[in-house]
């Protein structure tokens, strides 16, 4: 019998695994990644440095303990190269390996900015564990980050950052914090408790050349202002990783095209997790991903199953004043109504009908996650 095989062994890959071996205990199982093959929470990455975390704590098991779980072979170290879909068989540097279904769950990458000047090379992103680990050593002798982004990873590891005891400062073009997630007032809301807590924001403006300097770096604006720091880290967002799908003819959009089955055009090749883009949508969150695993699952076991969503509020870690967002869907017709909350703020989005079609809560408005969700399934 021909594997089940998954391309790597991300919170993507591991999920489906673990669904799939809970219903089928016969079919053989491979996984094959690029890395140790370590399970670990990504989301993790974003929040662990004010807890002192070093990168092994963050190891939940290695490959060998996850072999035994999930009774299956994972190939680490080795990446796959290329799909031969009319034989079924994936390719690697000295390698094949045949497959009854296959699965890319091959994450995203951190998008790399055109930065110039003598620094532009040194600055870091943080997407893996071993990214993780290469940041906590540089930042050992650290005393001032500056951040490269005011998206959702960029302000929680400023609020990361800070709470372990850096200056941080935070740049962008945005006119205020996770502008692709947020109303402003949200945004705002989150600006502020920030900044009370010792974030510096230089939004409306971009990087120039980034220098060395003695110690550290001279970070120029194109606002004609400049900053020092002792690391530049860059968190401008993710891009779905796709290039093994396009090589193999597959449909690539913004990520790996797929139905509602996860069904990437062939019968036998599916995505799931940050590199795909469900019927026009990618959602490079944890919710969607889960969903998505238990319904492949099903499906690879015999059970043809479309992934459905409810509701799915995405949690921004940033404990100086906590976000929850459920926005509303890309190009859909309404508006925000916004009132404030203590600290925070309560903001409904609400379609042309007057239903309830998404929110952003922050501070202690937090509390009414779970009602909201309720009332937007009831409607």
């Amino acid at each position: 019998m021909k594997p089940v095989v998954i391309i790597g062994t991300g919170l993507a890959g591991y999920s489906l695994a673990r669904e799939f071996r809970a219903l089928d205990k016969e079919t053989p199982l491979t996984l094959i990644t690029g890395d140790g093959g370590e399970y670990y929470s990504k989301p993790m990455l974003s929040n662990a440095l004010a807890q002192g975390k070093e990168a092994s704590a963050l190891v939940l098991s290695d490959a060998a303990k996850m072999e035994r779980t999930l009774d299956a072979r994972v190939i680490t170290h080795t990446r796959v190269e290329a799909v031969d879909r009319a034989a079924r068989r994936v390719s690697w540097s000295g390698g094949t390996l045949d497959y009854g279904a296959l699965v890319m769950a091959l994450g995203a990458s951190p998008i790399r900015l055109p930065l110039t000047g003598s620094g532009a090379q040194e600055v870091l992103s943080v997407n893996s564990l071993d990214d993780y680990g290469g940041f906590r050593r540089r930042l050992e002798k650290a005393r001032s980050v500056a951040i490269i982004g005011p998206g959702l990873i960029g302000c929680e590891f400023a609020n990361d950052l800070q709470q372990g005891g850096r200056r941080v400062e935070v740049i962008g073009p945005d006119p205020y914090p996770i502008s692709t997630l947020l109303p402003e007032a949200a945004g705002r809301a989150l600006q502020r408790a920030l900044e009370a807590a010792g974030v510096g924001f230089h939004l409306g403006t971009v990087t120039g050349d980034i220098d060395r300097e003695s110690h550290g770096y001279r970070v120029a604006l194109r606002d004609g202002g400049d900053l020092h720091a002792d690391l530049v880290l860059s968190a401008v967002g993710l891009r779905p990783d796709t290039e093994l799908a396009r090589a193999a003819g597959l449909e690539v959009n913004r990520g790996i095209v797929v139905d509602r089955y996860l069904r990437a055009g062939d019968g036998d090749i599916y995505a799931l997790g940050d590199c795909a883009e469900v019927e026009g949508r990618n959602l490079p969150f944890v919710m969607p991903l889960m969903f998505g695993a238990r319904a492949l699952a099903r499906t690879l076991s015999g059970e043809p199953t479309p992934v459905r969503y409810p509701p799915m509020p995405v949690v921004i870690k940033t404990p100086s004043h906590p976000v929850v967002v459920l926005p509303p869907s890309p190009g859909a017709e309404g508006e925000w109504q916004v009132e404030p909350v203590g600290e925070g703020v309560r903001a409904l989005f609400h379609d042309p009908h007057g239903r309830m079609a998404g929110f952003a809560l922050t501070g202690e408005a937090c509390t009414e996650k779970q009602a909201l969700i309720k009332a937007m399934e009831s409607a």
